[in-house]
């Protein structure tokens, strides 16, 4: 079955004394910085416009890792679309903060930056799968910038 929607957003990374990643605080839960595909847009694209829009930060501010992509379709149902279930197809990029820059958040009742020391266990459905590729692909790729290979 095809997807009806598309959306697509940021793991971003930082480094400090740690290897952190930054999740966005909703009422209920932890998300990523990311949203719904605008017409005409490519994923990359939309996801760096929702990485600024919702975090202030720049393209500029971000390294994009261009070797990995993780992609995950799940069941969603809006009130907008009268609760009509639609498959939707998420997108994430992988990023790392080229340089300290104060997060601003615009759509979400506050972020935090979160160790990483994997195993995770933050959201079931879309952000612990994606963590565990992460840490695949790290294993994968000991020379990440940022990571110590751990």
């Amino acid at each position: 079955m095809e997807p009806e929607l598309f959306s697509s957003g940021f793991l971003l990374f930082r480094k400090q004394n740690l290897l952190q990643f930054l999740l966005m605080k909703h009422a209920d839960r932890w998300d990523l910085p990311k949203g719904h595909l605008d017409p005409g847009e490519t994923k990359e694209q939309a996801a760096l416009r929702e990485l600024s829009e919702e975090t202030g930060l720049s393209t500029s501010d971000v390294w994009i890792d261009r070797e990995f992509k993780y992609e995950s379709q799940y069941w969603v149902s809006y009130k907008r679309s009268s609760g009509l279930k639609q498959l939707k197809q998420l997108t994430i990029f992988l990023g790392l903060l080229t340089q300290d820059r104060e997060i601003v958040p615009t759509e979400h009742l506050g972020c935090a930056w979160f160790d990483w020391s994997p195993p995770h266990q933050i959201q079931t459905e879309t952000i612990d799968p994606l963590l565990m590729q992460i840490r695949q692909y790290f294993e994968q790729r000991p020379d990440w910038p940022g990571d110590s290979g751990k």
